[in-house]
């Protein structure tokens, strides 16, 4: 592709209206799996090439459900991403991760139910690829120190829960996401994760606290409007966190996350389809180059 960029982001679309992003470019992108969900805007910042896509579309058109997962993931492939940086609002499950704080969850718990498309690969081609660990943590250690740079607090560690959506939890949920360990509660990190794994991309989620969810007896249960004020107060610590993280990443830097398909691959030499591969061409080119 003309355009290569080893850095993208992921977000919403407020997210790269900041002075910082300069020589933008708007590019539509079509992948095997449809558009993505918006086009995608390349610039220069912190004196990398990055590319940014606004996951929810822009004026925030898709559900949680419809975001087109695999097409996103996909176009940040097709256009050379090595490191994914992903920014979502959440919600807090723990008294100690308050609003207006930051958290690099390390864990990942799926409780959503609608088919979102959750892998790239089918019949005639099958990878199982492992998740036990399903972010990057250098990079997440990495997002933590932007976070703390750009004057915000910033929690590691901690088990993200995505729930369908789009409504928020009842306060039975909440209890009981808070009895199973998890840390906070969003709408969007699975399957976006587990696709950015099989695509062999080092991923990380910024998790800015906009609520208490409902468990908080003590705060007023969450609404739109209590998540959007909160949001605001988050936007330029969580844009400037992305600048000082961008600006201190090697994007050429290796990392075990590139090489999860080496011992993936289920699927026999001699059975796998062409069709797959040619597919996945951007995935799957350095396994089966002459295919």
């Amino acid at each position: 592709m003309e355009h290569t960029v080893r850095i993208g982001v992921i977000g919403g679309s407020g997210l790269y209206a900041m002075p910082e992003l300069t020589h933008i470019k708007t590019l539509e992108v079509d992948t095997p799996f449809g558009a993505p969900s918006s086009s995608v805007v390349i610039g220069e910042l912190g004196g990398q090439r990055v590319a940014f896509l606004a996951r929810h579309g822009h004026g925030h058109v898709y559900t949680p459900s419809t975001v087109p997962y695999r097409a996103n993931i996909y176009a940040m492939k097709q256009l050379g991403v090595r490191k994914l940086i992903a920014v979502n609002a959440c919600g807090s499950l723990r008294e100690d991760y308050a609003p207006g704080h930051v958290v690099i969850p390390d864990q990942l718990f799926d409780y959503t139910k609608d088919e979102r498309g959750r892998t790239f690969f089918g019949p005639g081609l099958v990878a199982h690829v492992s998740v036990a660990d399903p972010f990057c943590a250098s990079l997440g250690q990495q997002a933590a120190s932007a976070v703390r740079q750009a004057g915000g607090t910033a929690h590691e560690g901690g088990v993200y829960v995505t729930i369908e959506g789009p409504r928020f939890s009842t306060r039975g949920e909440s209890e009981i996401f808070r009895t199973l360990g998890c840390s906070i509660v969003g709408m969007t990190t699975c399957p976006e994760a587990f696709l950015a794994r099989e695509a062999e991309m080092c991923y990380t989620t910024i998790s800015h606290i906009t609520d208490y969810d409902v468990w908080h007896t003590s705060e007023a249960p969450v609404t739109v409007e209590m998540v959007m004020q909160t949001f605001q107060h988050n936007l330029r610590v969580t844009q400037q966190a992305v600048v000082n993280l961008i600006a201190s990443l090697d994007a050429e830097a290796d990392c075990a996350c590139q090489h999860v398909l080496d011992h993936a691959i289920m699927t026999a030499p001699h059975a796998v389809d062409a069709g797959m591969i040619e597919r996945l061409r951007p995935i799957l080119g350095r396994l089966y180059p002459n295919a």
